[in-house]
């Protein structure tokens, strides 16, 4: 072969390599959210980005479950939606390879009822539904004993379950259910604990409708979650830079109200 075939050859290699990078390049990310006030605030930061030169595609999810899947199988490329505490455990249980690149709201978690005005009206035996994942049901678990309703092994710690509880005076019975379900389930249950997403998405204020209500300071900031694989690309600092401008903390603020706090 002639050293000028050669050199065509390396071109031609070239220059198909830079085209397939291009269009690499020109694929928008795929942000997996859960639908409510994340897919609304996504939008947001969407348009942003956009002005910095950074295509998104929002997807969205009903559950807490598959998001982290789908950015497992690379069917997404960064998702925002949980806290810190529930992400280490997803590692934990899971053996995903993700990190946090950025902090970005807090929906402080309330509990709410239709059958009563106060926790202090719960009748004995009530039944109160609490997430079923660990990290969120240790987190509703934690607020009923900090309005003294329950008392729990010191050791607990933030992943506290049913069977750490050492003192119920009300006898108050613990149901566990999908985080997703229990705003729809409160004609079933004399009170449930629901994360503020889920609480927005159905129509409930946690600073008007909540008869408790943890907290706005604490460890439950949601966080931005890549993996391990794509913490350095050149796109994670673009995402971060959109998602923290003022123009998302004013749309947050003005939107959300006392609801969603943000985290930056």
């Amino acid at each position: 072969m002639s050293i000028r075939k050669i050199f065509s050859l390396l071109f031609a290699a070239t220059l198909a390599g830079t085209v397939t990078t291009a269009q690499a390049d020109d694929k928008p990310l795929k942000v997996g959210v859960t639908a409510g006030p994340h897919a609304q605030i996504f939008e947001v930061v969407k348009k942003v980005a956009e002005r910095d030169g950074l295509k998104l595609q929002i997807v969205e999810f009903t559950d807490y479950i598959q998001p982290n899947a789908a950015l497992s199988s690379g069917d997404l490329d960064l998702n925002s939606y949980q806290h810190l505490p529930y992400l280490q455990a997803q590692i934990k249980d899971r053996g995903y390879k993700f990190v946090s690149i950025a902090q970005t709201v807090t929906f402080p978690l309330g509990i709410y009822s239709r059958k009563v005005k106060s926790l202090a009206a719960l009748k004995e035996g009530a039944r109160v539904g609490i997430p079923n994942d660990p990290t969120n049901g240790g987190r509703a678990l934690l607020l009923l004993q900090a309005k003294g309703f329950l008392k729990l092994k010191p050791e607990a710690g933030l992943k506290a379950t049913p069977l750490d509880i050492t003192e119920n005076p009300k006898k108050l019975k613990i149901v566990e259910l999908d985080a997703a379900q229990l705003a729809r389930s409160l004609d079933d249950l004399d009170a449930a604990a629901v994360n503020g997403n889920y609480a927005e998405t159905a129509g409930l204020n946690p600073v008007r409708d909540s008869i408790a209500l943890e907290a706005a300071t604490g460890p439950y900031a949601n966080i931005i979650a890549v993996r391990e694989q794509d913490k350095d690309k050149p796109w994670v600092a673009k995402i971060i830079k959109a998602y923290h401008s003022d123009e998302v903390k004013q749309y947050i603020k003005q939107t959300f109200k006392d609801a969603v706090i943000t985290a930056w």
